[in-house]
């Protein structure tokens, strides 16, 4: 297949989700560069009151020294320099006059401009939650593509960035706040790999305000409850080491004692069966040592798609995929211009459609779509709480780009899109995902799109708005498929076979984006209208 598309591309001159299905991205990045800006504006104003104060202090400074040799030459002599009554009334002046000009001018506060300015922008500054999610973002992208915590703190993470890249690495103190928010979850796994990367780190040389032994009270204590008693023990020796009267780390330290003790002598009265199979559990704890379980059947298959480990098709079905141009039935738009399609998977049938928007498209797109990408609160069936997703829908009356949009959609796919959804336009934030969720509504949600009056989601049209250098594939977890992100092109799919049966095996995902921007649109189209679109069938699987 990737021969037979490296030939059609030369040829051809060459999601998201808002039914009840998990949402878990912080801040969009769209909205993340408002905050840089904010940054900006705020060390701007921080430097103007650096400045303020440098001439405030400056003004002391002569005054100070102008006063200093003044008075060595006038304690020199007093009686004689006070002789002079143009001396005598200058000490009066300035005692009783210039000596209160200079207190108000120490006693004035340079700051009111910048604290002004600092009080206005925190309200659009990130909150502990939103920091939170951040931290827990960078730990879903270590989990997902399998990065060592060198990789992350050092920032040189993977992806052909495309421009002069400028990261920051991260400090102890960061490799220990994210340690500290695992710790906060009772996910230990996490704990210890952060700790031990800010171990690394002051081991290094590097200088933190965050002691040695508050890392390694925390390090030790998350290994411990991973069973690892003997590591657990060799932390806190080394812990009561730089501080011998911590308390904690001392009753640890007898406690572990204790349990190694009371584990050795076990092991001393076993038989040799007994050894072997204490041996071989040992064995089967530490493989299963990692990640805390979660809720999500398919993490694993997930994630290994993410990471482009997906299932290879067989050479006869590669030999059916093509790229072609396609005019749609002889559709008058498409005679003479006829749009690139090729074919990304076979069942479910997953199109791509190249070139479908241009440039000015997408940033008219964005530019309508960004004041609206704002919180949105919707329910999260794991944990019947309220979230937050980032979104906006974009109607055809608002611009002529919209109703081309549309127009284009319709024109290519053959379907009514009078019934279909607005236009909806996301942006992925830091480690932005959506995790596997059918489009349409299966049979124990009745209800799902009750009142739209359309019926069910027929199909999915999705717009990729901007490459992604590294992650933010979308992946098809029942089948194995992955379809990568691509500027300006469409992927289309049916959600329902043409009886009107969901396709379970449309069951989809976007994955984490680890570098970039993510950008998407998506348009939902809907049962009604189609009828003589897309004929009815009796057979459930065509």
């Amino acid at each position: 297949k990737m021969e037979l598309r490296g030939v059609c591309c030369v040829l051809l001159t060459c999601l998201f989700y808002t039914s009840s299905a998990d949402k878990d991205f912080f801040t969009s990045i769209g909205q993340m560069t408002d905050l840089l800006y904010t940054e900006k504006d705020l060390v701007t104003s921080l430097k103007d009151y650096i400045r303020a104060e440098e001439d405030k202090l400056e003004q002391v400074k002569k005054w100070a020294e102008k006063l200093d040799v003044l008075s060595a030459t006038a304690t020199q002599d007093p009686e004689g320099f006070l002789g002079h009554p143009v001396n005598a009334f200058k000490l009066m002046k300035r005692l009783n006059t210039e000596w209160g000009e200079l207190e108000s001018l120490v006693l004035k506060d340079m700051s009111d401009g910048f604290i002004s300015n600092l009080t206005i922008q925190r309200q659009y500054f990130p909150n502990d939650d939103d920091q939170t999610g951040a931290a827990k973002a960078l730990m879903r992208l270590q989990d997902t593509y399998r990065l060592d915590t060198h990789t992350i703190s050092s920032g040189e993470l993977p992806g052909e960035w495309g421009w002069d890249s400028t990261w920051l690495p991260m400090t102890v103190e960061d490799c220990f706040e994210l340690g500290k928010i695992a710790y906060s979850d009772a996910d230990y796994y996490h704990t210890e790999l952060w700790m031990e990367q800010a171990l690394k780190q002051l081991d290094g040389g590097e200088e933190s305000t965050v002691d040695m032994v508050t890392i390694l009270d925390y390090l030790s204590y998350s290994i411990y409850q991973q069973g690892e008693l003997e590591r657990a023990l060799d932390y806190t020796k080394r812990l009561l080491k730089l501080d011998s009267a911590h308390q904690r780390a001392n009753g640890n330290l007898k406690y572990f004692e204790y349990q190694l003790a009371k584990q050795n002598k076990v092991e001393a009265e076993e038989s040799q069966k007994e050894k072997e199979k204490r041996e071989r559990e040992k064995r089967e704890a530490s493989d299963k040592k990692g990640r805390p379980a979660d809720y999500l059947p398919e993490r694993r298959k997930y994630e290994q798609l993410c990471r482009g480990e997906g299932i290879k098709m067989t050479p006869r079905r590669q030999s059916r995929m093509f790229c072609r141009y396609s005019d749609n039935n002889h559709h008058p738009l498409y005679v003479l211009g006829p749009v690139k399609q090729e074919d990304e998977w076979d069942r479910p049938r997953i199109i791509r459609y190249h070139d479908i928007l241009s440039n000015s498209e997408i940033e008219k797109v964005k530019e309508l779509a960004k004041p609206r990408v704002r919180r949105a609160t919707v329910h999260d069936p794991q944990t019947g709480k309220l979230t937050t997703a980032h979104y906006a829908w974009l109607t055809a009356y608002e611009d002529p780009v919209v109703d081309k949009i549309n127009q284009r959609i319709e024109d290519i796919t053959g379907l009514n899109v009078k019934t279909a959804e607005e236009l909806q336009v996301a942006n992925y934030g830091v480690g932005g995902q959506y995790e596997p969720h059918f489009d349409f509504g299966r049979k124990d949600e009745p209800d799902a799109f009750k009142e739209l009056g359309t019926g069910n989601r027929i199909a999915t049209w999705l717009i990729y708005m901007s490459d992604v250098p590294s992650g933010g594939a979308t992946v098809f977890t029942d089948v194995g498929a992955a379809v990568w992100p691509k500027k300006g092109s469409a992927v289309f799919w049916y959600n329902l076979f043409a009886s009107g049966e969901g396709d379970y095996s449309t069951r989809h995902a976007a994955c984490p984006v680890l570098v970039g921007n993510k950008w998407v649109s998506n348009k939902w189209m809907h049962e009604r209208g189609q009828e003589f679109r897309r004929r009815c069938t009796l057979n459930e699987s065509e």
